[in-house]
Parts: C-alpha cells; structure tokens; sequence
C-alpha cells in the first residue's frame, strides 16, 4: 500500500508521531507501507528548516525512498521561513501537491 501524509495539526503531532514514529520505522526499513509524499502545514513547516536534525533525517530517506516532501507556500511565507527550508524541498499548494504525486499516486492519504 501506498501512503502519502499531511501534517495539518498543531502542538507535537510533528515531534512526537513523526519523529519518533513514523521516521525512525523508516530508517530502519519496518514502516509496513510505501510513503510517496508528506505535506506540511502551519509551524509543521518549522521542522523542514535547514538545521533542523528531524527535517534533515526525513530529506535523507525522501531521497532515499525516492517520496515527496513539500511545505504549504502560504504557511512558509507568512513565517518568512521559505527560503530556510532544507535544500531541495519545495513548497507548493494542492495543485502542486496532486502534480508531483501524480506519477505515484497514494492509496491511502493520512491526515495527521
């Protein structure tokens, strides 16, 4: 099965389910499905700053894995963070988000 995320819900949903779940299952190759793409909303986006360590680790296994990760432009500008993000994750709204998941559609999108 093919999942892609979004990452909508404010407080440690990023932190805590993200980087002490989902990325460490991926890492060591147990995560039990395909992830084509994760999406960012809100101060979600903070963690694909350049420097931090989880955004860093989750560009790596993106490569890696070959799935999209993406920012929403609209939260990445009102936080002035658009040109701080790790090199090589773009932003982008839905229509962005469906074109670059077009090619590997997801079978399941969770919402976290």
């Amino acid at each position: 099965m093919k999942v892609a995320y979004i990452f909508s819900t404010q407080g440690h949903t990023v932190s805590y389910k993200l980087g002490r779940m989902i990325l460490p299952q991926l890492e060591e190759n147990r995560h039990g499905v395909d992830v084509v793409g994760m999406f960012f909303f809100e101060d979600n986006n903070y963690v694909l700053m350049q420097g931090n360590p989880l955004g860093e680790r989750l560009k790596l296994q993106a490569d890696e894995k070959g799935f999209v990760l993406m920012g929403c432009d609209q939260c990445c500008y009102e936080r002035e963070i658009a040109d701080k993000l790790v090199a090589g994750i773009p932003i982008g709204c839905f229509p962005d988000l469906y074109a670059a998941l077009s090619g590997n559609p997801p079978d399941q999108v969770i919402t976290l």
